[in-house]
């Protein structure tokens, strides 16, 4: 059998780490029929902070393939993915083509796929934010219509895909594949010392790193592409956050250009309790999060690492296609939006709060193996 992954941006790396170890484990095991691997970088994130340090930090072999798309507009990026993903489908004539998450790169690959009859398996299938302003939602939509194999990382998504009509035989629930790779890197991530990450990825020289702290990340366009709705975060965070404790803001290149495009980075880095860090690789940032009194965020996946960790999550958008993430569900979120008023007030309840970890059903860390189970017993059915 023939396998061929796609990765395009960050968020794909975490997933992706822990269903290539279940496929070097499969083939490792004696009787069992060999799968070839082809792992494609479609290169939508070309930062090496944003890129290589992830490779390299979750142990992922080098892409055998990089389409070096780069940046761009979703049209452009989808449009150069699909011509350049094609031309490596005819080369390598893979039996599967999986993806994962909701990037612009999902959309591209499993299109392409199967305008070249290609089996198509979605990994995170059935979220849904129900916004369709968000070019993610647009991705998740298109691909989980498209996909021959669906699995979903709870059971509200397999609801999702019930209630849209897709046929039952088409979809697994195998849990959150995100959450494998914090099982396999949670050991490696405590032994790293907070107050060296601090020092070793801030921006400019500060004062010393003093705890407690929050993590501040943030990257969506509704959040940083207009300063009617980024300088009112900028102010929260130096006027409400700072003064309670010492604010590490990883700034994603999208943020850093903007704020410096209005002209208010220079507000954050005169404030002495706020710290702007580059972007950390996932070890990194998954220590932060584990001694964070608060993570205030617009990352889905934040959110879910959040619910397993016990640490509050101020999301701040005005949906999520992750609602088992939030309190009403068990897990530790809260949706604030831009509303700064509702931000201070549960930011002050935040702090406050002991953690309260919470494991939905299948986040065990084995999700991958269920994954790579689910695509061997479709190939033998069809």
């Amino acid at each position: 059998m023939k396998l061929m992954s796609v990765v395009g941006a960050r968020p794909n790396f975490m997933k992706i780490a822990p269903f290539i170890n279940a496929i070097k484990q499969h083939n490792a095991s004696s009787g069992l029929p060999k799968i070839v691997h082809t792992l494609v970088h479609t290169g939508q994130h070309y930062d090496e902070r944003m890129n290589d340090n992830f490779f390299r930090s979750l142990c992922i072999d080098a892409p055998d393939v990089n389409l070096g798309i780069g940046s761009g507009s979703h049209a452009q990026q989808v449009g150069y993915t699909m011509i350049a993903f094609e031309k490596t489908l005819v080369e390598r004539q893979p039996d599967w083509v999986v993806v994962v998450g909701d990037v612009n790169a999902t959309l591209a690959c499993s299109v392409t796929a199967k305008k070249m009859g290609i089996k198509v398996c979605h990994i995170e299938a059935g979220l849904r934010s129900g916004d369709m302003s968000m070019p993610e939602e647009i991705n998740r939509l298109v691909t989980d219509r498209l996909s021959d194999l669906l699995l979903t990382p709870d059971r509200l998504s397999t609801e999702n895909l019930s209630k849209e009509g897709v046929d039952k035989s088409k979809v697994a629930f195998v849990g959150n594949i995100m959450i494998d790779s914090l099982e396999l890197q949670y050991d490696r991530a405590a032994l790293l010392d907070v107050r060296s990450i601090v020092s070793k990825n801030q921006m400019a020289p500060k004062s010393v790193f003093v705890p407690p702290f929050a993590v501040v990340t943030l990257h969506r366009p509704s959040n940083v592409d207009k300063i009617e709705t980024l300088l009112p975060i900028v102010d929260f965070m130096i006027q409400v956050s700072a003064p309670s404790l010492t604010v590490l803001w990883t700034l994603h290149p999208r943020t850093l250009k903007m704020l410096k495009e209005f002209r208010i980075l220079d507000k954050l880095v005169e404030c002495a309790r706020i710290i702007l860090l580059h972007p950390l690789d996932y070890h990194e940032m998954l220590r932060l999060n584990m001694d964070a009194a608060v993570m205030i965020t617009d990352s889905g996946g934040l959110q879910e690492e959040c619910t397993v960790l016990g640490t509050p999550c101020l999301t701040l958008r005005k949906n999520t296609e992750r609602p088992i993430t939030l309190r009403e569900w068990s897990g530790v979120g809260v949706l604030v939006g831009n509303d700064m008023n509702k931000l201070a007030i549960e930011f002050q309840k935040a702090i406050r709060l002991k953690r309260s970890p919470f494991r939905p059903e299948l986040w065990d860390g084995k999700t991958a193996e269920r994954c790579l189970q689910q695509i061997i017993l479709h190939m033998r059915q069809k």
